[in-house]
């Protein structure tokens, strides 16, 4: 790839292809096949059989995945724990909603989730039309949570800084060009968007900054989403805030579990992979308005007549 003028004003080494960072193109996305082998991708399509009541966590990485995990499991099990007794003041909520491709499917291709009690929490970054035919056929739950472009740029960058030298101008290009992890990002976003339009009970649209600027009306919004709605009563005695607390970023970045654990098979903490930031608008600190602009414009190219917009 030859050497050309970053997008951000700045003389920019070529940016690495695509296959440096592991990506490999499968069933027209971009996926990390380091850390998801298309062997697992194609074992849980072929084997994992949903239920009515499975409900399933679907993002884009970097985009509040981590977050939503802690509500959506607080949310279903606030009959079953205290927030004393939790099992999120032990274990990382990526592991109490485990990835169907990264996690089950990986390790085994055809595993026993019969044990796993009702509903059935899982998760994944798989695009929509990669999803397995049994979860499009059930009428089990999604919620898909979508993050500014910009802002996963800036977070993906510093979460890739563990593992490659790459600068925040070489992933800022690879971005528009669609060679992003489960990318093109536009993609992988209309294909929830618009189920979410032709499917509103089986598929819920969750946007970060949203959830950020009113995380209470957000989570009773999600809570009715999954059939576990708050109570009148649950309400006067401030469960949906109690939740909102616990699972606010600054709790679960201050739980030692997340301080100084790691996840099985990482050899990063979880404070550094999961826990950064989380801030809205981070981008303007390290994308110019030129960069900006410029992916402004291919959002509004790719996203036309979709509905689908970022402020």
């Amino acid at each position: 790839m030859e050497s050309k003028e970053s997008s951000l004003g700045t003389p920019s080494a070529a940016a690495s292809n695509a296959d440096d960072l592991g990506l490999t193109q499968f069933q027209g996305f971009w996926i990390p096949s380091r850390s998801v082998p298309t062997s697992s991708i194609i074992a849980f399509q072929k084997n994992f059989q949903a239920l009515d009541d499975d409900i399933i966590v679907v993002s884009k990485p970097k985009s509040g995945t981590t977050w939503l995990k802690a509500l959506v499991f607080s949310i279903v099990n606030r009959h079953h724990y205290t927030f004393s007794n939790t099992p999120l003041n032990s274990t990382n909520p990526h592991l109490l909603v485990p990835y169907l491709d990264i996690h089950l499917y990986k390790k085994n291709p055809n595993p026993d989730l019969s044990t796993i009690s009702s509903p059935r929490l899982f998760s994944t970054h798989l695009p929509y039309p990669m999803l397995a035919d049994s979860i499009k056929r059930s009428n089990c739950r999604i919620v898909y949570i979508i993050r500014n472009p910009f802002d996963i740029i800036v977070s993906l960058w510093h979460f890739l800084r563990f593992m490659d030298d790459r600068s925040v101008e070489d992933h800022f290009e690879m971005f528009c060009r669609g060679e992003e992890g489960y990318g093109p990002f536009w993609d992988h976003a209309l294909g929830y968007w618009n189920m979410s339009l032709e499917k509103p009970s089986n598929v819920l649209f969750l946007r970060y900054e949203e959830l950020k600027e009113d995380p209470v009306a957000q989570t009773k919004r999600l809570a009715a989403f999954l059939g576990f709605p708050f109570s009148i009563e649950e309400e006067k005695t401030g469960m949906v805030n109690q939740i909102v607390d616990f699972c606010s970023f600054n709790n679960l970045k201050d739980l030692e579990v997340n301080k100084t654990g790691k996840n099985p098979g990482s050899i990063i903490p979880n404070n550094k992979l999961f826990f950064r930031s989380g801030k809205v608008g981070d981008y303007v600190n390290h994308l110019s308005p030129t960069a900006v602009e410029r992916l402004s414009n291919i959002l509004e190219e790719k996203l036309s007549g979709s509905g689908l917009t970022f402020k």
